[in-house]
């Protein structure tokens, strides 16, 4: 580590560092301290920063190099599972359980990782961002069952992805897949998926250099006068999850 990470003001409109400065070992730490209040967290995400820590440490802001994301267009369900979904019973709909979403990401087994990074206060932060209308759950259901789903934050045309669980198999890649398909239809391109991870690389994510992704997060933030924050619940709407099972975005 060539230099500590930058300490954040105790202000929370206080502004972060470049996300460029954020180094490379570890890759993309870039700052520590501050808060999870509302202005900072929006203020992050449109910097391409996102927090990232564990009980007990200081908060921690992060922008590695290089950022994984998915195309709207771009998300694969393999033809087996697009089979098995041409019978599904499954419900998609959105913003109707965002909180139970978030605690079933954070109760969601990880391997290789022992406890979750999503705290009581991370918990409590991004419910906030959600009554707020920036933060916004994509759920499926079986009946009135939650058997899936995905969490995120909002910022004119960027969703930034956060976490998703499976109470199913194939739960979450029903509902990443949901997210997309309707994200491509209201002319949104990108899915933050944050960092690597094998699973998301076989439904399509790809690498994208920080540069090119923070010149992408920069234009798409800047449209948040057409698309303001609010409930997805009604646009999003409650459709069934068969639909996924043809190839097309829309």
């Amino acid at each position: 580590m060539s230099r500590p990470p930058f300490l954040l003001p105790p202000e929370p409109d206080a502004p972060f560092p470049p996300a460029e400065l954020a180094l490379s070992e570890p890759d993309g730490l870039l700052a520590v301290g501050g808060d999870l209040s509302p202005v900072r967290l929006l203020n992050a995400y449109a910097g391409g920063i996102f927090p990232w820590f564990s009980e007990g440490q200081p908060v921690l802001w992060w922008s590695p190099d290089p950022r994984m994301v998915f195309r709207t267009d771009g998300v694969r369900l393999s033809s087996r599972f697009r089979r098995t979904l041409r019978s599904s019973t499954w419900t998609v709909a959105a913003d109707t359980a965002f909180a139970r979403v978030m605690q079933a990401c954070a109760d969601a087994p990880r391997p290789g990782q022992d406890g979750t990074w999503i705290t009581a206060a991370m918990h409590r932060a991004y419910v906030q961002l959600h009554q707020l209308g920036y933060a916004h759950s994509v759920e499926v259901f079986d009946g009135m069952q939650l058997v899936g789903g995905i969490y995120g934050v909002a910022i004119g045309r960027m969703f930034f992805g956060e976490s998703m669980f499976s109470g199913r198999s194939g739960a979450s890649k029903v509902a990443l897949a949901a997210l997309a398909r309707t994200l491509y239809g209201w002319g949104w391109p990108l899915i933050d998926a944050q960092v690597e991870n094998p699973h998301l690389l076989r439904m399509g994510a790809a690498h994208l250099p920080r540069d090119a992704f923070l010149a992408r997060v920069r234009t798409l933030v800047q449209d948040a006068e057409t698309e303001p924050a609010g409930s997805w619940t009604r646009r999003f709407g409650h459709w069934p999850a068969s639909v996924l099972a043809v190839s097309a975005p829309v």
